[in-house]
């Protein structure tokens, strides 16, 4: 008897000894955070971005005068390199990051889609008003853009 309890207290102690070596301290992860390859992707595609966010009143102006050739104009150029340039960015934001981007991306694009679709059928009101939601989903965009040194100067 007293030998079994000698055996079973070494298994024991052996059996602790190996979960005392397979766990250990748990290792904190860091945030995520960005490169700075990831920092100058953005930051290439973002000026064209700024560009179109400040054109705002040129199309304001553009849709105001019923000028719906230079309106579709803007919009499949201008406006539409955007649109692409924030699908780009999108991919390089943090992964919490990236849903919302491309919701807001989406959202620009059916604003811009009913921008089309109004200045075809001369619809100033509908125009109007999706043009503002279109430049408030720039703006929305804007805010989850990491801001690096060179865009903040």
């Amino acid at each position: 008897m007293a030998r079994q309890r000698s055996i079973i207290s070494l298994i024991l102690v052996f059996l602790a000894t190996f979960l005392m070596s397979c766990s250990g301290p748990s290792v904190a992860t860091p945030p995520p955070t960005y490169t700075q390859t990831q920092l100058q992707k953005i930051q290439e595609y973002l000026t064209d971005i700024e560009a179109v966010r400040n054109r705002e009143s040129e199309l304001g102006d553009l849709i105001d005068r019923k000028d719906w050739i230079k309106v579709g104009n803007f919009i499949h150029g201008p406006m539409a390199e955007a649109r692409l340039d924030m699908t780009y960015i999108a991919s390089n934001l943090l992964p919490k990051e990236q849903a919302p981007a491309r919701k807001v991306a989406r959202d620009l694009f059916d604003h811009l889609v009913k921008i089309d679709q109004a200045a075809a059928s001369g619809n100033q009101l509908v125009a109007a008003s999706n043009y503002k939601a279109a430049y408030e989903d720039i703006d929305k965009f804007l805010t989850l853009v990491p801001k690096t040194t060179s865009s903040q100067e």
